[in-house]
């Protein structure tokens, strides 16, 4: 696709990816397929081709309407059309690069509320004196293991929301790094990934956190960086992403980047043989963050397998639940449809439980079904 980006922005870091990213898509239209909310609205305007549009007439010559933004606004960002894309395109970047880019366009009273929001979630105080209500974790917190032998030294990130909402399962997965012989430290709550506010458009209150969090992970020098909610690990994959080469920041970044690893990444190649199946019945919901994002589709699937579940296909597999970040909040009407659609799909064998892995899906699923929604690795509890 050719591109016509100009003036000072064409010379930016997100103006040369812009184009790149733009002129990499041949229009073949495989993503359509894949497109939770073109399969939902049929409308070409809500497909990744559709999107790339209106983001390359806005870069070119700020020709756009107050729909572009509704468009864009309602694009999950789950990364499926870049899973099936025989071109490559990187959507997700363009997407956050357009919606930064139309920010200033957007109506008053959306940016009062979208910046209320994205300052409420990722503020420990403030969110903390809410979050307990919605607590997921009925039960009483495990207490932590004292660790017999050491293996090495891994960084466990505890999330913004996670410890408030699920308490649990940061505890089971140090119970669980520690019962394979490894010491653990954990991640302040106020130490956000800085992907709710990059997904906001709050870029440069996102790189704060992004410089803060290396600046503070780089000095621990622990072996791995462990996340258990895929949305954040992605986030932190990326953060090598943020930066141009020339940046003082580029190289501290890869390092963080090429050490962070989803905690079944990290269990993959691990003796499991300490953690006994449960005898109860699953089924697993893969997020988009680790199948189309972080690309180790089917991982989770394996460990579980090897523990002893029998877990079943699951049709559309592949398509957003509807969390994805603060979607559910800001689209709600698509993010239940989306999720009716897929609790229909996880609900078919008739499970005990649903497991997952991102503490996003976790509790917009939960919202839908009496059928109690886990992490994963509260199986190994």
């Amino acid at each position: 696709m050719e591109t016509a980006i100009k003036g000072e922005f064409a010379k930016t870091l997100s103006g040369m990816k812009a184009d790149s990213i733009i002129r990499s898509c041949v229009h073949c239209g495989f993503c359509l397929a894949s497109c939770p909310t073109y399969n939902i609205l049929s409308n070409e305007l809500d497909s990744p081709r559709g999107r790339i549009y209106l983001i390359k007439s806005a870069l070119e010559d700020n020709n756009f309407s107050k729909s572009s933004i509704k468009h864009l606004d309602q694009c999950l960002t789950c990364r499926a059309c870049e899973t099936i894309c025989p071109s490559g395109v990187q959507y997700s970047q363009l997407a956050d690069i357009g919606r930064e880019f139309l920010e200033h366009k957007r109506p008053f009273w959306q940016k009062i509320y979208r910046n209320s929001v994205r300052k409420f979630i990722t503020n420990p105080i403030l969110f903390n004196a809410i979050g307990w209500m919605f607590r997921q974790s009925k039960t009483k917190v495990n207490s932590v293991l004292k660790l017999e032998k050491k293996n090495g030294k891994v960084l466990l990130l505890e999330g913004c929301v996670q410890p408030s909402l699920a308490p649990n399962i940061n505890n089971n997965i140090k119970n669980i790094l520690t019962k394979l012989g490894y010491e653990v430290i954990t991640s302040k709550q106020s130490q956000c990934c800085g992907a709710i506010d990059q997904h906001l458009s709050a870029n440069k209150q996102a790189l704060v956190k992004i410089k803060n969090n290396i600046n503070n992970w780089i000095k621990l020098d622990v072996d791995v960086i462990i996340s258990s909610a895929s949305g954040c690990g992605l986030m932190v994959k990326d953060y090598r992403l943020m930066f141009a080469e020339n940046d003082k920041y580029y190289q501290k970044s890869k390092e963080i980047s090429s050490k962070t690893i989803d905690i079944a990444e990290f269990l993959a190649d691990k003796d499991l043989s300490l953690f006994k199946k449960q005898d109860v019945k699953i089924s697993y919901q893969e997020p988009c963050t680790l199948q189309h994002g972080q690309n180790i589709a089917g991982l989770t699937h394996k460990i579980l397998q090897k523990i002893g579940y029998q877990l079943t296909v699951i049709d559309d597999n592949h398509i957003c639940c509807g969390s994805a970040g603060t979607y559910s909040i800001f689209q709600p009407k698509l993010a239940k449809k989306l999720r009716d659609n897929k609790l229909n799909n996880l609900q078919k064998n008739q499970p005990e439980i649903i497991v997952t892995s991102n503490i996003g899906c976790l509790m917009h699923l939960q919202k839908g079904t009496k059928t109690p929604v886990k992490h994963w690795t509260e199986l190994l509890s």
